[in-house]
Order: structure tokens, then sequence, then C-alpha cells
């Protein structure tokens, strides 16, 4: 089971083009759930994660510039 629940993750996350680095690392944290956990301790302490504003940074800063 957890072999096919591997292979879909992966199909899943090959499936979305990756802009820069930060979607990268974005699909990287998806995948292995380390997401998930950043999304629980944002919710029970208050403060916002800032995922995304991370994200769209290290775009900018280290984009893949897929034409």
């Amino acid at each position: 089971m957890r072999i096919v629940l591997i292979k879909y993750a992966h199909a899943k996350i090959n499936s979305m083009k990756s802009r820069g680095l930060g979607d990268t690392i974005e699909k990287v944290t998806k995948a292995t759930g380390i997401k998930k956990v950043v999304n629980a301790v944002s919710k029970a302490t208050g403060k916002p994660c800032g995922c995304a504003e991370r994200r769209d940074s290290l775009n900018r800063k280290f984009p893949y510039n897929n034409k």
C-alpha cells in the first residue's frame, strides 16, 4: 500500500510545473508530509507560517525560466 501512495504522490508532484526553487521546495514538503505538520503548528499557535511568501520570494530569486 505504501508503494502505491508514494507512486501516486510522485505522479501528482510531477504533473505540476515548477516556476522556481520555491515551487520545488513546496512539492517536497507536501510529498513528505512536512507541510501538514507546519500547517497544524501554525493553526495551533495562531501564527502564519509564511510559506506562500517564502515560496514566491524563492521563485523570484531562483527562477527556472521554463519556456
